[in-house]
């Protein structure tokens, strides 16, 4: 989210930012649990802010561990990325891709060129992975 046009004061979002990680160090499952008290306003600003990384807002939605090379990929990219959409894997033809659209996790299902099928919610990911490693064709 770019600082220009956020709703909550970039500063702001940065003082909580800081707070949570001299809270909670490396710990997914203390920030998720420190991210998931604050306001919802403030919340979804720093869900796809530059001031987390993609892992932790996974871990954050779906409190699941994806394998290490995913988890890597996702320690990359910052949170922000996820706007946009981030793959997570791919198998054969078929791409998995990580986004978050209205304050909502979102699994898309992409063929490379066209999404084929999307998957919303704390369920998303389960289901996103369990359809590229059984497609229905």
């Amino acid at each position: 989210m770019s600082p220009d046009h956020a709703s909550v004061p970039y500063e702001e979002l940065v003082a909580i930012a800081d707070h949570l990680f001299d809270a909670c160090e490396d710990d997914v499952t203390c920030l998720s649990r420190r991210i998931e008290a604050l306001e919802p306003d403030k919340r979804n600003e720093l869900l796809v802010s530059d001031l987390l990384n993609s892992w932790q807002v996974f871990y954050y939605y779906f409190r699941t561990q994806p394998d290490e090379l995913t988890q890597e990929r996702l320690e990359l990219e910052p949170a922000s990325s996820l706007v946009h959409g981030i793959k997570l894997d791919e198998i054969e033809l078929l791409e998995l891709i990580f986004s978050v659209k209205n304050q909502r996790p979102v699994i898309i299902v992409s063929d490379g060129e066209h999404p084929v099928v999307t998957y919303e919610g704390k369920k998303a990911y389960a289901e996103g992975l369990k359809y590229i490693e059984n497609p229905p064709y």
